[in-house]
């Protein structure tokens, strides 16, 4: 999930740095200042002579600067991930959801979808070659997927074994890692070809010959703002044909019989035995090659401890013991919507030049989208992470962008900076942080040392 650090352009690209202003608080009070330094952060023509602006004697933030409140938001999701991993099994009720539903843990794989797609629509702003971007993009959603082969295909056995190595015949092509890499790619592909080309190279100097040139700033905003609409639009537009065809595909394709004695013949059905989403994955994937633990396992048809996993109850349905994957082909479709919308996120922020402005497009946003996820969930469409439904999509976004607005307002308005620095610490080392304690990378490593025989170690007598 923290994964997202590899696909970043640049860290110096994330955004805004420290302000420091009247009463010793850091806070920008203008927020046409963050717009500026990050444009400059990207443009080699823009140099800041000695970290002064050029006009009404506004501080500009440093080149090097960082999006803080991105990282804040970043780290926030890291802790609350290691918070559901590890006492998701002792309070079952903020584990993920058995089926239909939304728990703390639900909130987690959206939240780091949003931060990637917000950080693309921050680290993509100037590009000399759509080309060459590509090729960037594509060799770290390579490099990710790769890394999600090697830390969840099951190459490693988890705790209490010493044990390594996977059966290819049984190796888990999907995972975290490799549907945040999927979505990136594809995020990142339309962030490149469907930008408007207006301003792309002139844009920096307007903002440097604005003060010469009043009539400069003007046009400069309403290029800006053509610009900002054409990547909405465009932006929009992929994001509905993407939840176009997962409708479809859910509820329009036919699901046959299959193994483990599962009578299905039927369309359109979103309970666990018998969904679109299981089917494509067993056909394309192979049912050797889901995730063996299913989160149906912790239904009450499936499990006499329910919400938690328990033994089967004596009249389970065959379907229990069979496996499917979370992040699989299908609801991973409207995984890249998600990142879709932060992608938007990303773009208010480069494009509209005052705070209260990216406020208010925000919150419009995210009210509108938890709205629209309500909606669909009482009308029929549930809230469910397996599957991932667009009422899902719709109500974790939203969130994700109203938690966001909040800690942009703190952090990066009114620099409340200091009682944060741990998650800010952990934003920016989010993919450490995931494989070595996410992954149990940091524990497998440390049983490894033991008194006497392999049982006596210091993570055996912890558990």
């Amino acid at each position: 999930m923290g994964s997202y650090e590899l696909i970043k352009e640049d860290p110096r690209n994330e955004g805004i740095g420290d302000v420091k202003a009247n009463g010793g608080r850091d806070r920008y009070d203008d927020a046409s200042d963050v717009e500026l330094a990050l444009r400059k952060s990207q443009s080699p023509s823009l140099c800041a002579t000695d970290g002064r602006a050029r006009n009404k004697g506004k501080a500009v933030p440093a080149a090097n600067a960082r999006l803080v409140s991105l990282d804040v938001f970043r780290g926030l999701t890291v802790s609350l991930m290691i918070l559901v991993d590890d006492a998701g099994g002792i309070v079952p009720a903020i584990n993920h959801s058995p089926w239909n539903g939304l728990t703390l843990a639900d909130f987690v794989m959206p939240f780091f979808l949003f931060i990637v797609g917000l950080s693309l629509g921050l680290a993509n702003k100037n590009f000399s070659c759509r080309v060459g971007a590509t090729k960037k993009a594509i060799s770290r959603a390579v490099k990710l997927l790769i890394l999600g082969l090697f830390l969840q295909g099951g190459y490693f056995h988890g705790l209490r074994t010493l044990t390594y190595g996977v059966d290819i015949k049984h190796i888990r092509w999907m995972g975290t890692l490799q549907r945040i890499a999927i979505a990136y790619m594809v995020s990142a592909v339309c962030e490149i070809w469907l930008k408007g080309d207006d301003g792309k190279c002139d844009i920096g100097h307007m903002e440097e010959d604005e003060h010469l040139n009043p009539h400069i700033g003007e046009k400069r905003h309403v290029v800006l703002m053509e610009g900002n609409f054409i990547e909405f639009i465009d932006g929009k537009a992929v994001a509905l044909a993407l939840t176009a065809i997962y409708l479809s595909l859910l509820y329009g394709l036919y699901v046959p019989d299959w193994n483990y004695q599962v009578k299905c013949g039927l369309r359109g059905d979103t309970g666990p035995s018998c969904n679109a989403v299981g089917m494509i994955d067993r056909k394309i994937l192979g049912i050797q090659h889901l995730y063996k633990r299913p989160i149906y396992s912790r239904t009450k048809q499936c499990s006499i401890n329910s919400p938690d996993y328990g033994p089967l109850p004596p009249d389970a349905p065959s379907w229990c013991r069979a496996p499917f994957d979370p992040e699989g082909l299908l609801s991973s479709v409207m995984a890249i919507v998600t990142c879709l919308i932060g992608l938007h996120y990303g773009h208010i922020i480069v494009h509209l030049k005052d705070h209260r402005s990216r406020l208010s497009q925000w919150m419009i946003a995210s009210f509108g989208l938890v709205l629209f996820g309500v909606v669909f969930d009482f009308s029929g469409m549930h809230i469910n992470k397996a599957l991932y439904t667009v009422s899902y999509v719709c109500v974790t976004a939203g969130a994700a962008g109203i938690l966001f607005a909040g800690i942009y307002v703190l952090v990066d308005m009114y620099g409340y900076k200091r009682s944060i620095v741990v998650l800010e610490w952990m934003g920016m080392n989010a993919l450490l942080i995931y494989i070595l304690i996410a992954c149990n990378i940091l524990p497998v490593i440390l049983q490894g040392f033991y008194w006497g025989r392999p049982q006596n170690n210091i993570v055996s007598i912890s558990i």
